[in-house]
């Protein structure tokens, strides 16, 4: 069980019988009455995000999300298919389920998949990913080296990234997929 005083950002717990993870949270220590924890919570199954007052000291069970490795095979009319890489079981997943995760999806790409109760909530793609630009402006104008600034890049899967100014498109870079930056430049 989890208790209010092992809240912090990003815990998984299982609230009204749906998984949510815990955005924000903040302990507050009423004058007469008991301390409570105002929490803001995002459903992980519809995306949904509550703000909720607890009493402290309330317990809630653990999540129960199951991640298993999946491998990224195609899209086809709104849908992202991924296979489950020990039973080879074809998974769809809608495009509102993903997000912004459909930026970082390439074919054959390795990511976890989030299941709760056997059904698939979301995927969580590689940390990193190798990609190649697909379109820039071109590099080498007078004054571009100095100030460390960026340019707009689109990769190959659509995804915009800012990058120095030296690159050119069919350059493959690393990217971060967490934060949208890039990394380095892959040779």
């Amino acid at each position: 069980m989890i208790a209010t005083s092992d809240f912090r950002k990003g815990l998984k717990l299982e609230y009204k019988n749906d998984p949510y993870e815990i955005v924000e949270f903040q302990h507050v220590k009423m004058g007469r009455g008991g301390a409570v924890v105002k929490t803001k919570m995002k459903n992980m199954r519809t995306g949904a995000v509550i703000e909720e007052t607890i009493r402290s000291g309330e317990k809630f069970p653990p999540a129960g999300l199951e991640e298993k490795k999946m491998q990224y095979l195609y899209a086809q009319d709104g849908f992202y298919y991924f296979m489950d890489q020990e039973t080879f079981e074809q998974v769809p997943l809608s495009a509102e389920q993903l997000g912004d995760t459909t930026r970082w999806l390439k074919d054959n790409a390795e990511v976890k998949a989030l299941y709760y109760k056997g059904m698939p909530l979301n995927v969580e793609p590689p940390t990193f990913v190798e990609m190649t630009i697909t379109k820039t402006d071109p590099a080498g104008f007078k004054g571009d080296t100095a100030s460390g600034g960026g340019k707009p890049a689109t990769l190959e899967t659509g995804a915009v990234v800012r990058v120095p100014f030296h690159l050119n498109e069919g350059d493959m870079i690393k990217v971060d997929t967490r934060t949208s930056e890039y990394i380095e430049r892959v040779k």
